[in-house]
């Protein structure tokens, strides 16, 4: 499958979004799926192609010119990832670093953590991770209990942070994690969402990798927070505004998400395609039935409406609208998950045997497909926000 006819929504995009998808293309076109299945069989990490992208500027293209970025938004970084997902390799780091992180700290971060975090963002030589996920809180962010407190009185007091986080991907790779936790409201004694910095080799900042089934470079962690203390500015923004700048973060995670998944599936349809076009067991092509045509075909459509709202989605956010930006972005997120699970597997189903081999390299894809689907909320959540916040049903939860 060609690059012209999947680099779809041409008419929704600038020329300097479809020059970008070309380019980024090429360069995943050099990787390809080969590098990313060698990678994880090592053991070892995307370093390469994480620095080429970064030189190219790839990574820190929605972030501020100011601090070396391409002074873009979602739509470009999510474009980023989409077409290194087609090309095989995608990189997950990206939804965390760029997208949750730099993004947080240029809307709300101080003078100082600014000039701090985004030139290296920005660049690639600086990576951060994202905590958020809890064993016992799952989705309900309401029931987070990883707390901040201060340690003496005044705005030049230390913090501690006590708590434990689980699913934080790529911490070992990270200079600093992103952390959610709550502090106490002075005047209401409730706790509320608040955003710190805490630097990997912080005292007290403990890590343990999960064991997963899912084969990724990005491995996964959990994080033990025994009084970790920070300076009063690790602070990210506003102490007052936590859950606004908690929602920044989460709506471009539910975009990229989206390109994560919208990528895979492309990979596997293209890979589905050209067995279809070219395996011939009878007398003509398999690609010519109808029961192996039509569900390819769908799929096709399947991830080009899903492009179609994460477009909506990034413009939205680059535009301000927070709030319908989340509806989009969590709507993409759900119908990307969907149709990239789809799409791997009627890839697989269309090769029949071949497709369970590691010569084809689509089997792998069966897990990694449904990280989509549950992550970074289930398809489950999304239902329930989009039935109470936008058909206004009562809540179920």
């Amino acid at each position: 499958m060609s690059t012209a006819r999947t680099a779809a929504g041409t008419a929704l995009e600038t020329e300097e979004h479809q020059a970008l998808r070309a380019a980024v293309a090429a360069l995943g076109k050099r990787y390809g799926r080969d590098y990313m299945t060698t990678v994880i069989r090592e053991g070892s990490h995307t370093d390469e192609l994480w620095a080429e992208a970064a030189k190219l500027g790839y990574l820190g293209v929605n972030l501020p010119e100011e601090y070396g970025g391409g002074g873009g938004g979602m739509a470009e970084l999510s474009i980023v990832l989409e077409e290194l997902g087609a090309a095989g390799s995608p990189l997950l780091m990206m939804i965390v670093s760029p997208a949750i992180c730099g993004t947080v700290i240029a809307r709300f971060g101080t003078d100082e953590q600014k000039r701090k975090w985004l030139p290296g963002l920005a660049d690639g030589s600086l990576t951060m991770a994202f905590g958020i996920t809890e064993p016992d809180a799952g989705s309900n962010s309401h029931r987070i209990t990883t707390t901040a407190r201060r340690d003496g009185t005044g705005p030049d007091a230390d913090w501690l942070l006590t708590g434990r986080k689980v699913f934080v991907s790529g911490v070992d790779i990270a200079d600093a994690t992103l952390i959610v936790g709550r502090t106490e409201d002075a005047r209401s004694g409730n706790l509320k969402p608040c955003l710190f910095i805490v630097p990997r080799e912080a005292p007290g900042f403990g890590r343990n990798q999960i064991d997963m089934e899912l084969h990724a470079p990005e491995k996964q962690f959990e994080l033990v927070l025994d009084d970790v203390r920070l300076p009063a500015d690790a602070l990210v923004g506003d102490e007052d505004a936590g859950l606004l700048q908690l929602f920044a973060g989460l709506n471009p995670e539910r975009i990229m998400t989206a390109a994560f998944g919208i990528g895979m599936g492309r990979y596997a349809l293209s890979k589905a395609v050209e067995y279809a076009r070219t395996r011939q067991v009878w007398k003509a092509p398999i690609g010519s039935h109808q029961a192996i045509a039509h569900p390819l075909a769908t799929a096709h459509i399947d991830l080009e409406l899903s492009r179609l709202m994460m477009q909506k989605a990034a413009r939205l956010y680059d535009e301000g609208d927070d709030v319908g930006a989340g509806e989009a972005a969590n709507m993409a997120k759900y119908a990307a998950g969907e149709a990239c699970v789809k799409a791997v597997d009627q890839a697989v189903h269309t090769l029949g045997g071949n497709g369970l081999t590691r010569e084809y390299g689509l089997a792998s894809l069966i897990t990694a497909s449904r990280v989509a689907r549950i992550a970074p909320v289930s398809r489950e959540m999304i239902l329930n926000y989009v039935s109470h916040q936008t058909l206004g049903l009562p809540k179920s939860y």
